[in-house]
């Protein structure tokens, strides 16, 4: 693993002991599951007219989601998806992309203003020195805790944690920054021989596993980002997953209050995560499998 040393330690250090105040946000004991709006996209399965937002939502709340994540960046929209989310009793979260930390500040007045209930942040910048990037998220971070939000930085492709080597020596670095493990990027990433996977592998999985406070559900395998998990040949995979979350969930049980709440959004993206077709159709019924993804990850937090 890479190691920050010398001049790039010296700046962490100084970094880390300019912070206004350690990020005392406590992870979760309660567990809610939330839909992406995103993973609405395209929907219902073999329907010639898209769900409108209203029954979108409407299907969200009926089959028992906590809540919603969506992109609150654009006031229209945002002021289109509050309303309905109250009445309905949904909670919402918000879904961040932002370059700098200046760019954070809206981001965090849209969380407030949409009533976000924590905010998930995607960290857009690739620096190639882990010194580098620790600036960034510390100073989201301290902007985050100052308006009282938790912050979940998400493990991505395309993103400073596209890399899990990278990501490894991030939360190293910074020791209270908490992830949402969104670990389909990680698999695809690296490829991993299985399953099963080497010790090796599994052990850096479970490093990350322990810095999760949150998770974006998919299932993947070592070439695909997204596979249906209700066909039979990918059932080691689903296998493979439901034994990380199970893992993430026994030990966010063991550091966490009893207050706290684990935020679980299931994440089926639509095509071209979605595999289709030679129609472009798609090969199977992504919100059935949805719905069945959010029963499946509530039995899992319950045995562990």
């Amino acid at each position: 693993m890479q190691r920050v040393d010398g001049e790039g330690l010296d700046v962490v250090h100084c970094l880390l002991q300019m912070r206004r105040s350690v990020y005392t946000e406590r992870i979760a004991m309660k567990l809610q599951v939330y839909q992406s709006y995103w993973g609405m996209v395209g929907l219902p399965f073999g329907g010639s007219t898209e769900w409108s937002m209203e029954e979108k939502l409407e299907k969200i709340a009926e089959a028992g989601f906590d809540g919603v994540e969506f992109l609150m960046e654009e006031k229209a929209h945002r002021d289109a998806m509050v309303p309905l989310c109250d009445t309905l009793g949904l909670k919402r979260s918000n879904i961040v992309f932002p370059w700098t930390p200046q760019d954070f500040v809206d981001d965090i007045k849209a969380a407030q203003d949409g009533g976000a209930s924590h905010i998930n942040l995607q960290p857009m910048p690739m620096p190639r020195r882990v010194a580098d990037g620790v600036s960034y998220i510390v100073r989201c971070m301290d902007m985050a805790a100052a308006a009282g939000y938790q912050l979940f930085f998400e493990t991505h492709r395309d993103r400073m944690t596209t890399d899990m080597y990278f990501t490894l020596d991030l939360i190293e670095a910074v020791p209270d920054m908490v992830l949402c493990g969104d670990l389909s990027h990680f698999l695809v990433g690296r490829e991993f021989a299985g399953p099963p996977i080497s010790e090796q592998n599994q052990q850096y999985m479970n490093q990350i596993l322990e810095r999760c406070g949150a998770f974006h559900g998919r299932v993947a395998s070592r070439e695909q980002v997204q596979v249906p998990t209700g066909f039979a040949h990918n059932q080691v995979w689903v296998d493979l997953y439901e034994s990380w979350w199970e893992y993430g969930f026994k030990k966010f049980k063991e550091r966490a209050g009893e207050d706290d709440v684990m935020t679980f959004v299931v994440e089926l993206g639509p095509p071209t995560y979605a595999m289709q077709g030679a129609d472009g159709g798609e090969l199977s019924d992504r919100w059935e499998e949805a719905v069945r993804m959010k029963d499946r990850v509530r039995a899992i937090w319950e045995r562990c």
